[in-house]
């Protein structure tokens, strides 16, 4: 079977910034909508989208928080926005759709990761909903602001989609939870909503991407006890990372989603999976977590995992 996972040569890498990747480009005129905007990467890409001219909306759960975070920074807005609560999604989507702008680059960028195990919603496992469910209602339900013909929807993904494909048997981990597995699923669930919404949208002109950015300290790490993370060889007993040149700086994490959400080079492209500003290679054989796993781009599993997500949530902006 033929992929169009394979670099592009696109001249950014690793350490690139999503300054950098913004170099040249004059967003004057364009809105973003960035989940989690307010922190860590989010904050970052934030500030760079700001920096190239364009607008940007942050959909907030602690919204004071946000506007004290993005304070300063021109063109920024927040508002309120819990991903683990459908109502709060549906209010959010009503008061932008009711303002009448258009969405060019709707980044999914907030999640949480390895968390103990938590229930929302009607017993829904905290990460799958969140992470993937949350942003399929809050894409589905603004989908009448995407602009056609030039907008993009980019999924904050991660390598650790390698951990699990989707659990079709226990898709919300109702017996013997993992919190790195339920992780795992929920960024393979993030790719996979990307390969179907590109196929839905692609004659509209609308693309879709999703990402791993890159090993970065950020808040996403706070429901991580110290000692694991020790144990993991990520930071020594002072706290502090022990191969600082083996993580990113926010900001060169931040550049992937930047890049997938603006970069003329991916014209015409969507559906696939990016890491280090390019097109990723589909993952090796010998387990080596690089690349994308066949799992996450399987063009079944997708249309399996929005059908079963548009029961759960009650929205499908495609449906009919």
């Amino acid at each position: 079977m033929t992929t169009a996972q394979h670099k592009i040569g696109s001249g950014f890498g690793e350490k690139s910034t999503a300054d950098d990747v913004l170099t040249g480009l004059d967003l004057g005129g364009k809105l973003a909508i960035v989940t989690g905007g307010y922190s860590g990467l989010g904050l970052e890409a934030t500030r760079a989208l700001t920096k190239a001219g364009a607008r940007v909306v942050v959909p907030a759960r602690r919204a004071d928080a946000a506007r004290e975070a993005v304070a300063g920074l021109p063109g920024v807005e927040v508002d309120e926005l819990d991903l683990g609560d459908l109502e709060s999604v549906r209010g959010f989507a009503e008061r932008f759709l009711g303002s009448g702008r258009g969405i060019d680059f709707m980044i999914d960028n907030a999640g949480i990761m390895a968390c103990p195990e938590t229930r929302v919603g009607p017993g829904w496992e905290a990460q799958f909903a969140t992470n993937h469910l949350g942003h399929f209602a809050l894409v589905n339900r603004l989908w009448p602001a995407i602009e056609p013909g030039g907008a993009r929807v980019v999924s904050v993904s991660s390598r650790a989609h390698h951990f699990s494909g989707m659990r079709w048997d226990d898709v919300q981990w109702s017996h013997g939870y993992d919190k790195w597995e339920a992780y795992g699923q929920a960024k393979t669930a993030n790719v996979l909503f990307t390969v179907h919404l590109d196929r839905l949208a692609a004659d509209r002109g609308v693309r879709a991407f999703a990402l791993h950015p890159g090993g970065i300290i950020t808040p996403l790490q706070r429901h991580l006890p110290k000692a694991e993370m020790v144990e993991r060889g990520w930071i020594n007993e002072e706290g502090n990372p022990l191969n600082p040149e083996g993580f990113k700086t926010p900001r060169q994490g931040a550049a992937t989603e930047v890049w997938a959400a603006t970069s003329p080079q991916l014209d015409g492209m969507g559906g696939v999976y990016l890491e280090d500003c390019d097109i990723a290679e589909p993952a090796p054989a010998d387990g080596e977590r690089v690349g994308v796993k066949s799992w996450a781009t399987d063009p079944e599993q997708a249309a399996r995992l929005w059908k079963l997500s548009a029961e759960l949530t009650g929205v499908d902006a495609f449906a009919g």
